[in-house]
């Protein structure tokens, strides 16, 4: 995967990831709620990581037709509430959570290629296959910087025949490269590498001039195939 650079707003020292940012608010009250019910009683770093990871993944469901345009919509105190979102805000309240629990944590993103793409999300993407600044987590793990995408919650990984990823705190839990009977499925093309905070105005700018404007909006399109979730999630 080719990369283009640290953002120059990212930090690899620790210390300097601990911090609440405009968009990873991890000193909001909905920040630290979240994260204090995902790791509970728990006290070992990597197994708190690998709570946080699992409780971002699937109690939020993964909706790539939810993109809004409202930055309020991506700070993490507000993603914590939500039902379901996708692969960006979801990263945000992982790095926020994280936070919230003493465990230095960054944003990252990079553009995926998507070899299973549904029908309904390719006429919204403009005919791509490649997603741009799919959103994930650096997590400073046992003194290294561990990338963690927690985009894809069980079930829905399920309904594409791959194991849902967990993060074990060994090496990056990055998409799926493969579907389970050997199928390519995720190719990460350009990683652009970390950031302290969210850079919402680039990525929203990148999107319009990719994608148009079809794909961006408050609430999720209608259609029935394998992202739609249950009506109670």
């Amino acid at each position: 995967m080719a990369d283009t650079g640290t953002t120059p707003s990212a930090s690899d020292r620790p210390e300097d990831n601990l911090t609440p940012g405009e968009f990873v608010d991890s000193d909001a009250p909905e920040v630290r709620e979240f994260a204090e019910r995902a790791v509970g009683g728990e006290d070992d770093e990597v197994r708190r990581a690998g709570l946080l990871f699992g409780a971002v993944r699937d109690r939020i469901w993964y909706d790539p037709f939810r993109i809004s345009t409202d930055p309020r919509d991506y700070r993490a105190s507000v993603v914590a509430v939500a039902p379901r979102n996708w692969c960006v805000p979801k990263a945000v309240l992982l790095t926020a959570s994280a936070r919230a629990v003493g465990i230095p944590a960054r944003l990252g993103f990079a553009d995926v290629r998507n070899h299973l793409n549904a029908p309904r999300l390719r006429a919204l993407m403009n005919g791509h296959d490649v997603f741009i600044h799919h959103g994930y987590s650096e997590l400073y793990i046992g003194g290294r910087w561990l990338k963690a995408s927690p985009a894809f919650n069980a079930e829905l990984c399920h309904r594409f025949g791959v194991e849902p990823l967990d993060f074990d705190g060994e090496g990056h839990t990055l998409m799926h490269q493969f579907t389970g009977d050997g199928a390519r499925y995720m190719e990460y093309v350009v990683d652009h590498g970390p950031s302290a905070d969210l850079p919402l105005d680039t990525i929203l700018t990148r999107f319009r001039a990719t994608y148009g404007e079809a794909l961006l909006g408050g609430d999720s399109h209608a259609g029935t195939d394998e992202f739609s979730a249950p009506t109670s999630a």
